[in-house]
């Protein structure tokens, strides 16, 4: 209840002073909003690039699994011919 009351209290003064520092306060405004524009926006393009580099290092990740995959075959296949080597000098 004492929130409540202190909420109240607080809203009222603050729109009694913005009434009578109404030009104080968008003066305040018009330097806010720009200056948080360029922090979102910086913020957002550090996210992005980011997420980007996430993207390509799983991308990265993958092609490290189908490599993988391929040496793997491969030394199947140079067991088979080793073999066929073996029987053809028998």
């Amino acid at each position: 209840m004492k929130t409540f009351i202190g909420g109240a209290i607080a809203a009222v003064v603050g729109v009694i002073t913005l009434a009578i520092w109404h030009s104080a306060f968008l003066q305040l405004l018009a330097g806010v909003i720009p200056a948080t524009l360029l922090l979102g926006g910086c913020l957002a393009i550090y996210l992005g690039f980011d997420e980007l580099k996430d993207n390509s290092m799983k991308k990265d990740d993958t092609v490290e699994a189908s490599g993988k995959e391929d040496v793997q075959k491969y030394r199947s296949e140079i067991d088979k011919l080793k073999q066929e080597i073996e029987d053809l000098k028998k």
